[in-house]
């Protein structure tokens, strides 16, 4: 976490010994606590004292104490005026991970508010960003947002991130690098994005200078040229400015801005400009009152210089996705040297200053409060002055994170690629945004090398890995638990699929079936002598393919019977005739219960097939089946009142069907229990059930318990009839029990 220091320079040259023993010293830390009371002063101490004893003997490789670097970080945090808590956490903030201090030592000393604290920083330092690409960038300063349940923990960091950089010259110079590129992409972007200014340009120039020193010092050196150069030209403009403003009667406060050494190189690099061409790196920023007096502005400095064409920008109209306001010109000045001008109110100068800081920093009514390190101060005091009141601190810090970023949660997969979800997304729907096929295929899940269940939730910071197996294939129910739309899609896209491939093999068994009724032994193959018969069947039934006019008969759009009979009337004019002894076979056992085309149930059928909730058919009934329109097959009992009227009507519809010898599954079928109404009877009733080795899958009670005996309704998952009479047999003797019967439906 720390870099390493260099000591500081001083005239009298003293010792070494004598340097650190001042660097180490609590009195560099308490001239700045002067906003603290006694007692939290003390506070502070006691942290001192403990953070020193424990990194006792540790030296940096500057040779100073360890020591230096908290205290360092400590008082940068005073600077920025942070409780007695957070300057505590800055001092401890190292020694959990380097000291060998558990979190338990550090709430009996310091209580748990500081420990949390500490172990929050903790965790932020593990997190390692390994890859330059700039979404990465991005997800991984939205997971150290995320992860901070505090707000102090992220100001913390930063200090502590600011003072490492300021000793980065003592770091090897092969580290350079990655230390300035990750400061510059992760944390300069949120010390700007917290409205922490000062620090935000300070880490940029910082790791600019340490990512690229040749580049920075060349930068510099015209940098120091052209102020030189222009700074009496700056001076005139800014008597004239004043001058025209006053005449118009405006009230405005003026301020010079100069770019940093990294906007202009940046700018260079991005543009492909040279130098001489960058036209602002000097400008002025004019603060007035009121959003019209922001265009009045513009108007008196478009008469006091010539704008330069295509260099003016209206953010007020339209303002930028963050917030910020202001109207941007460049005018050429004064020997013709472009100058830029930004106007902006109050209001708006504190949201471009302090972003999301804005909106407790800002009050209208105090029209004073322009100094902007004053104002950036009062914005960290309210944070923390709003998170001390425990009942409001994390929504108050939610509320701050949602206007950072989007409501997410961001976490690793095993090779430290960042991916960000929405917040209550699953394993499941992780593993579809790494790719589809990965989600098909999931069968289980580790996070932080853990096994966990595939509804489980993520948190920000999870390291997730999915365990994909070749046979493993989407469950509906998943769909009870996935966030993301494109698992839900993938998923449903999968069923469907799914569902169009059982409806087509469902649809080829019932035409093989009404073939074998009309004599024929097969259908027709698909070869080239026989396509003619394909393509005189597909255009009497309009269907695109034989796969579609297979499915629309699986899903009962289309009757098996009227197409076999079209069909054999095809394959006749091809010369097939149909097997005489085939058609009086099939003809002769067409009603009774067995039949050779019948189609085989044994429950893998999915949603191609139907089991009636009317009788809830089970293994040994007897059953029929009914082509319902766009359902698929629907399987009634043969005894089921439903089944019969259906029957009836529409007795065309109606195929064999019949039970394969080894079903793969339960089935659920109706119980009625009546039983004597007593305490405990529905536990033990349950157990009845459960002693037989049945799922009891619902439940329904009487609403009325003043009668002296009531019917209790199960739905109970049953092998088979057998299987049924011996639940019925159990629950027959069981107390409190006067009846148990199937559950049929009525007439």
């Amino acid at each position: 976490m720390s870099a390493l220091v260099k000591p500081a320079p001083s005239q009298a040259a003293p010792t070494p010994a004598a340097l650190n023993a001042a660097a180490a010293s609590f009195a560099a830390l308490t001239e700045r606590l002067v906003y603290m009371d006694a007692a939290d002063v003390e506070l502070v101490r006691r942290a001192y004292r403990f953070a020193d004893e424990a990194h006792l003997g540790q030296l940096r490789n500057s040779g100073e104490p360890y020591i230096t670097h908290p205290i360092a970080v400590a008082v940068q945090c005073a600077e920025w005026k942070l409780d007695a808590q957070a300057l505590m956490a800055a001092l401890l903030h190292d020694a959990i991970e380097d000291c060998g201090v558990t979190k338990p030592e550090l709430i009996e000393r310091f209580g748990s508010p500081v420990a949390e604290l500490v172990d929050g920083l903790t965790k932020l330092d593990k997190l390692q960003f390994t890859t330059r690409e700039e979404s990465q960038a991005e997800s991984f300063r939205k997971m150290l947002l995320a992860m901070a349940r505090d707000v102090r923990v992220i100001l913390v960091k930063l200090a502590d991130r600011t003072h490492n950089m300021r000793t980065l010259d003592d770091v090897p110079r092969e580290k350079w690098a990655r230390i300035s590129a990750e400061t510059l992409e992760i944390y300069a972007p949120i010390a700007h994005r917290l409205g922490l200014n000062q620090t935000y340009r300070e880490l940029q120039e910082l790791s600019f200078r340490h990512l690229m020193p040749w580049r920075h010092a060349i930068l510099a050196k015209a940098v120091a040229k052209a102020r030189s150069r222009r700074r009496d030209l700056i001076q005139k403009v800014h008597r004239e400015v004043e001058t025209a403003f006053a005449q118009a009667g405006i009230s405005v406060q003026i301020a010079g801005r100069e770019k940093t050494l990294y906007s202009i190189y940046r700018k260079m690099d991005e543009k492909h400009l040279s130098f001489a061409q960058v036209t602002d790196i000097y400008g002025f920023r004019l603060i007035v009152p009121s959003v019209l007096d922001c265009y009045t502005a513009l108007g008196l400095l478009h008469q006091m210089y010539k704008p330069v064409p295509g260099k003016f920008k209206d953010h007020i109209a339209i303002a930028k996705l963050n917030g910020y306001q202001s109207l941007h010109t460049t005018l050429v000045g004064p020997s013709g040297v472009n100058v830029e001008f930004q106007m902006r109110t109050e209001a708006m100068h504190v949201v471009a200053e302090s972003g999301v800081a804005a909106h407790w920093l800002y009050k209208a009514n105090e029209p004073g409060s322009a100094n902007a390190e004053r104002m950036g101060t009062k914005w960290l005091q309210s944070l923390l002055d709003i998170q001390s009141e425990t009942i409001d601190s994390a929504e108050f810090w939610d509320h701050v994170k949602v206007d950072l970023f989007p409501d997410a949660v961001y976490v690793f997969t095993p090779k430290s690629q960042i991916m960000a979800l929405p917040r209550g997304a699953t394993v499941v729907d992780f593993a579809y945004a790494i790719h589809s096929n990965v989600g098909d295929q999931t069968a289980a899940a580790r996070i932080n090398g853990e096994q966990v269940p595939l509804r489980t939730e993520l948190k920000n910071g999870d390291v997730v890995e999915i365990i994909t197996a070749p046979l493993s294939k989407p469950n509906p129910a998943w769909l009870g638990f996935v966030r993301t739309g494109r698992a839900r899609s993938k998923i449903r896209h999968y069923l469907k699929t799914l569902a169009q491939a059982e409806s087509q093999g469902l649809g080829e068994k019932l035409l093989v079936q009404a073939l074998r009724a009309e004599g024929m032994e097969k259908l027709p193959s698909e070869d080239p002598r026989r396509a003619v018969i394909w393509e005189k069947l597909l255009r009497f039934t309009g269907s695109r393919n034989r796969a579609e006019l297979l499915t629309d008969i699986g899903l009962g759009k289309r009757i098996a019977s009227i197409v076999a009979k079209r069909l054999v009337a095809y394959m006749a004019e091809e010369g097939l005739r149909p097997d005489a002894l085939l058609l009086t076979r099939e003809r002769y056992t067409a009603h009774e219960n067995v039949s050779q085309g019948a189609v085989m149930l044994d429950g893998s059928e999915n949603s191609s097939v139907q089991y009636a909730h009317c009788c809830r058919p089970i293994p040994g009934d007897d059953i029929i089946g009914y082509l319902g329109h766009g359902e698929g097959l629907v399987v009634h009992t043969a005894e089921c009142s439903v089944g019969r009227r259906l029957q009836q009507k529409d007795a065309e519809r109606f195929f064999a069907v019949e039970w394969s010898d080894e079903p793969v599954r339960a089935f659920e079928t109706g119980v009625i229990v009546t039983v004597a109404q007593s305490k405990g009877v529905l536990a033990r009733v349950a157990v009845a059930i459960a002693g037989a080795e049945a799922d009891i899958t619902h439940v329904d009670m009487p609403e009325d318990t003043a009668q002296d005996a009531a019917d209790l309704s199960f739905v109970v998952a049953v092998r088979d009839r057998s299987h049924l009479d011996g639940i019925l047999r159990q629950l027959r003797r069981t107390p409190s029990v006067l009846g148990a019967r199937r559950a049929v439906p009525a007439s």
